[in-house]
């Protein structure tokens, strides 16, 4: 009975210390953050703006190109009927109607019909580096964060580092206490991860902008190159 008592005594002193062991883990965690002095936290707010605004700039660039990405099957084939029956000017209404990269470019071209193939050739040009020029507004900025982010993180862990060794160096005492240097370590280490994980965040959303961008250009290309071969299409 007695052995049963001891073992239940140490069950539940046990968990207890694994309880205090994991609360202490967690406040830690909570705490570790903004522990590393002023030069710390200031860093620390800087890494969390930049994981912000890549965040928002991956979303609103997202929403936009997808939008830009949405176009009519059918479009191409309602400007062809309207410009092999002479209708130009519902040719020009339906692109006026349509919201789309492409729409505008073949606006474009239709307001220069009449006029040599090389103009409306590089007014087309001209229309394509706008509205690529607004689909890579701001993408730039999330290449720009990946590599500042670890470049920031590092920088903290840096200074976090030159100060915990200032400290040991103005400390009265000879003996170096290892909690208090691993402690500095681990916060100064911290500006570090969060850094890396805002550049990995920056870097992959940067790519997979592109990626999507360039299907919208070469949706571009397709369609502005069919218009052009309309308009050399014998009368």
């Amino acid at each position: 009975m007695s052995l049963l008592l001891q073992a239940d005594s140490l069950s539940q002193a046990a968990i207890q210390v694994a309880e205090d062991v994991a609360a202490k883990k967690e406040l830690t965690l909570m705490q570790i953050i903004f522990s590393g002095g002023l030069v710390g936290q200031i860093v620390m707010v800087i890494i969390f703006l930049m994981l912000f605004f890549a965040i928002y700039l991956y979303l609103e660039r997202l929403m936009a190109i997808k939008a830009a990405s949405k176009m009519d099957q059918n479009f191409m084939t309602q400007i062809r009927m309207h410009l092999q029956q002479g209708k130009i000017d519902n040719a020009k209404m339906l692109c006026a109607s349509t919201n789309s990269p492409v729409s505008r470019l073949i606006e474009k071209g239709i307001s220069r019909i009449g006029k040599p193939l090389n103009d409306i050739n590089i007014a087309i040009e001209n229309a394509g580096k706008l509205e690529v020029y607004k689909l890579e507004k701001n993408v730039s900025m999330l290449a720009t964060i990946s590599g500042a982010g670890p470049m920031t993180g590092f920088l903290g862990t840096v200074v976090g580092m030159v100060m915990a060794f200032h400290e040991m160096a103005q400390s009265s005492s000879n003996k170096i206490e290892m909690s208090v240097l691993a402690e500095g370590i681990y916060t100064a280490m911290m500006t570090t991860v969060f850094g890396l994980v805002v550049g990995i965040i920056a870097y992959v959303g940067y790519n997979h902008l592109v990626s999507i961008t360039d299907k919208v250009v070469h949706m571009m290309e397709v369609n502005a190159v069919d218009f052009l071969d309309l308009l050399n299409e014998p009368v």
